[in-house]
C-alpha cells in the first residue's frame, strides 16, 4: 500500500507535464487499457528480480497485482478529461465574459456563486498563468466539487461491490481488460519465496517485440521522415466525398492500432463482427438518406433525429441494455437487499469486501447528497435525481460493457445533457438546472475511458483481478478508497500549483490542435446561453429513434439467448452507434478475421496459443508510449 501510495504521488506531477504541458501522450493514466498503471506493472515486474539480487525481498504477484490495482483507481485523476476539466468548467465562464458581454446577463446570474473564484486576478490567473494561488477565493469551491466527486466516487463504488458478485461469480463474464495485468505477472518458487516474474512464454515476448518496435518506429518517423516505418496509427485513405449519395461514406481510414486489434482478437468473434458489421449497416442508411434528399454529411456527423439518427438509437440501446442488466441480477439484488435489510452478514459469499448493509448506507447517502447538490444548485428535486440517475447508469452501464466485452473505450452515443434536453426540449427546463447540466458535462463527457466513469470500470476490474489472484477484498476495498483519497488531494494541489504556475492557455492540451480540453471548456458557456435564448419543444422523432434503438437492442439479445448460432450481439449495435467507430471498425475487422483464420486452421488449441501474443501486443504499445513521455519529461519538452 505504502508503495502504492508513493507512486501515485509520484504519478501526478508526471502526468501534468507529460500529457497537459508536454502533451507527449494523450491518455496518460486514463483510457482503456491504462497506460501509467501497466507500465508501472511492467517495470516493478522486470526490476524484481534485482531486488532479490540485494537482498531485499522480492514482491509476490498478489502484492504486484495489488499495487497495480491501487494505482490503476487513483492516477486517472490527473488527466485531461478529469481534474484538469472540473476545475476549470465554470471558471472560464468567467474569464471569457469578458470578450461576450451578453453571457454577464445570459450566462453568469444563473452559476452558483460558491462553484468557483469570481475576483479577476483569481480567474485570470488560472488562464494566463505566473501567479500564486489563491486558495482563500479557492477553499469553497474545491470543498464543493471535490466533495461531489467524491460521493459519485463512493456511490458508483458502492454499486461495483453490490454487483461485483453476480457480474464475477454468478454470470462469469469475461473480464478481457483485467485479464491484461493477471497475464502479464506469473509466480515463481513456493512457500516463503514466492515472487512476481514476467511471463516467460516466448509468444508473450515476440507479440510485446512486434508492438513495441512497430510503434516505436511509427512514432519515430515524426521525428525523422526518412525512418521507414509502418503507419500505426490513423492514414488517410480516400477523403471525404462532400458531394452526392457517397458523401455518406464519409473518410476512408487506415486504422491500425495494435492493442485494439489485441482487444478485438480476444473477445467473442460475434462481437468483433457485430461492431464492424454494424458500422457498414449505419454507413448504408446514411448514403440512403442523402440518396433520399438529407443533407450530405458523414456518418459519424448526423447528430440530429432524422433518419438514421445513430446516436438516438445508440441512446435508446444505452437505456435498454441498463434494464436488461438489471433483470438479468435481479435474483442477486433481492437477496442482497434482503440481507441489507435483515442486518445480516455478507453470508455465503466469500471475500465479501463490505456487508450490504453498509454498501446500501454509502450509496443512499452518496446518491443524497449528489441530489442536495444540484437542488443547491438550483435544480428541481426531480431534475437532480434525473441528472444523478443518468449519470451513475452511464458509469454502470460501461462498467459492465467494459467487464463482458472490454469495450469501455467507446464513448457515449449521448451526453446526459443531450439525453434530457433532447427528446424533452430545453423548454422544459429552467435556466440553473440548464447550467447546472451543462456544467456537470466533466462528468458526463466523453466516456472513451476519458472522462471520470473510468474510476468506476477500474475499481471493477480491480475486483476481479483480486478474486482471480486470490487477494482478500475487503482490505482491497478499503486501499482503493484511501488511494483514491490520497490522488483526489494530491491531483487537486498538482492542478492547481501547475495552472497557476503555467496558466491554462499556455498548455499544449489546451490548444484547439492539439487537445479537445480548450475547445470543450470555451463552448460550455455558449450552450448555456444558446440553450437559454433558444428554447426548443420536445424532439419527438428522437424519442422514436430511441425507443427504436432500445427495442432492437432487446430483440438482439432475445434472438442470441434463443439461437446458439445468432452472429449479432446488441452491444456490437451500440458500439456502432458511438462516435468514433468509423476509425475503430478497420481493426475489429482486423483482429476478428484473425481470430477466424486462427480456429478454422489450428483449431482452439491454436488460438489459445496465440492469446499470449495479443496480450504482448498490448503491453507493448503501452510501453512505447510511456517510453516517450519518460523522454520528455527527462527532455523537458515533447519529443
Amino acid at each position: 500500500m505504502l508503495i502504492a501510495f508513493g507512486l501515485l504521488v509520484v504519478l501526478a506531477p508526471a502526468a501534468f507535464y507529460g500529457e497537459l504541458v508536454y502533451m507527449s501522450t494523450y491518455q496518460f493514466a486514463s483510457g482503456i487499457p491504462a497506460m501509467a498503471p501497466l507500465v508501472v506493472l511492467l517495470l516493478l515486474t522486470a526490476v524484481n528480480p534485482l531486488a532479490g539480487r540485494l537482498g531485499l525481498r522480492e514482491l509476490t504477484r498478489r502484492e504486484l497485482l495489488t499495487i497495480y490495482s491501487i494505482v490503476l483507481v487513483g492516477s486517472p485523476l490527473v488527466t485531461h478529461g478529469i481534474l484538469a476539466w472540473m476545475l476549470p468548467h465554470t471558471l472560464i465562464e468567467y474569464y471569457l465574459a469578458r470578450a461576450q458581454p451578453e453571457w454577464v446577463t445570459g450566462v453568469l446570474p444563473y452559476l452558483p456563486p460558491w462553484s468557483s473564484p469570481t475576483q479577476m486576478e483569481a480567474v485570470e490567473g488560472y488562464f494566463v498563468g505566473h501567479a500564486a494561488v489563491p486558495w482563500s477565493q479557492w477553499w469553497t469551491p474545491l470543498a464543493a466539487w471535490g466533495t461531489f466527486m467524491l460521493a459519485l466516487f463512493v456511490c458508483t463504488l458502492s454499486l461495483v461491490v453490490l454487483f461485483r458478485v453476480q457480474w464475477i461469480s454468478h454470470e462469469r463474464l469475461s473480464f478481457p481488460i483485467a485479464q491484461v495485468p493477471l497475464q502479464m505477472v506469473r509466480e515463481e518458487g513456493d512457500g516463503a519465496r514466492r515472487r512476481g516474474r514476467l511471463p516467460g512464454n516466448w509468444m508473450f515476448r515476440i507479440g510485446f517485440l512486434v508492438s513495441f518496435c512497430g510503434a516505436f518506429l511509427s512514432r519515430l518517423r515524426g521525428i525523422f521522415p526518412a525512418i521507414p516505418a509502418i503507419p500505426l496509427g490513423e492514414t488517410l485513405l480516400i477523403p471525404w466525398q462532400k458531394v452526392g449519395p457517397l458523401a455518406g461514406l464519409g473518410d476512408i481510414w487506415l486504422v491500425l492500432y495494435p492493442w485494439m486489434i489485441a482487444i478485438a482478437y480476444l473477445i467473442p468473434k460475434e462481437l468483433s463482427f457485430s461492431c464492424w458489421f454494424f458500422w457498414i449497416v449505419r454507413v448504408a442508411m446514411t448514403v440512403l438518406a442523402i440518396a433520399a434528399g438529407a443533407t450530405p454529411r458523414k456518418p459519424e456527423e448526423w447528430y440530429g433525429s432524422g433518419f438514421p439518427a445513430p446516436y438516438f438509437q445508440g441512446g435508446g440501446a444505452v437505456l435498454a441494455l441498463g434494464l436488461w442488466v438489471l433483470w438479468i441480477g435481479r435474483r442477486h439484488l433481492k437477496r442482497a437487499l434482503r440481507m441489507a435489510f435483515t442486518f445480516r452478514g455478507p453470508g455465503a459469499e466469500e471475500n465479501a469486501p463490505l456487508a450490504y448493509r453498509w454498501v446500501l448506507l454509502g450509496f443512499l447517502v452518496s446518491f443524497g447528497y449528489m441530489v442536495w447538490f444540484s437542488w443547491a444548485s438550483g435544480c428541481r428535486p426531480i431534475v437532480g435525481v434525473a441528472i444523478v440517475t443518468l449519470i451513475v447508469a452511464y458509469y454502470m452501464m460501461w462498467t459492465r460493457l467494459r467487464a463482458e466485452t472490454g469495450l469501455g473505450f467507446v464513448p457515449f452515443p449521448m451526453t446526459v445533457d443531450s439525453m434530457l434536453m433532447g427528446p424533452l426540449g430545453n423548454a422544459a427546463f429552467r435556466p440553473r438546472e440548464i447550467a447546472t447540466l451543462i456544467n456537470l458535462n466533466w462528468a458526463y463527457f466523453p466516456g472513451f475511458g476519458e472522462s471520470f466513469e473510468v474510476c468506476t470500470g477500474n475499481a471493477m476490474d480491480s475486483f476481479k483481478i483480486a478474486d482471480s489472484a486470490r487477494i482478500p477484498s475487503r482490505p482491497l476495498l478499503a486501499a482503493l478508497a484511501a488511494g483514491f483519497v490520497v490522488a483526489l488531494v494530491v491531483g487537486i494541489y498538482t492542478v492547481m500549483t501547475g495552472m497557476y504556475h503555467y496558466g491554462f492557455l499556455n498548455l499544449r492540451a489546451s490548444l484547439s490542435g492539439g487537445g479537445w480540453l480548450g475547445e470543450q471548456l470555451r463552448s460550455s458557456g455558449g450552450q448555456i446561453f444558446d440553450a437559454l435564448a433558444n428554447p426548443q419543444k420536445p424532439d419527438i422523432p428522437g424519442i422514436l429513434w430511441m425507443a427504436a434503438g432500445g427495442a432492437i437492442a432487446i430483440g438482439l439479445g432475445l434472438m442470441r439467448l434463443r439461437f446458439w448460432w445468432w452472429p449479432f450481439h446488441p452491444i456490437g449495435y451500440l458500439a456502432s452507434n458511438t462516435w468514433g467507430m468509423q476509425q475503430f471498425y478497420m481493426p475489429f475487422f482486423i483482429g476478428w478475421l484473425l481470430k477466424v483464420l486462427a480456429i478454422r486452421y489450428g483449431g482452439l488449441r491454436l488460438y489459445r496459443a496465440t492469446v499470449p501474443m495479443a496480450i504482448g501486443l498490448i503491453v507493448g504499445d503501452m510501453a512505447n508510449e510511456g517510453l516517450w513521455v519518460a523522454v520528455a519529461l527527462i527532455a523537458g519538452h515533447s519529443i
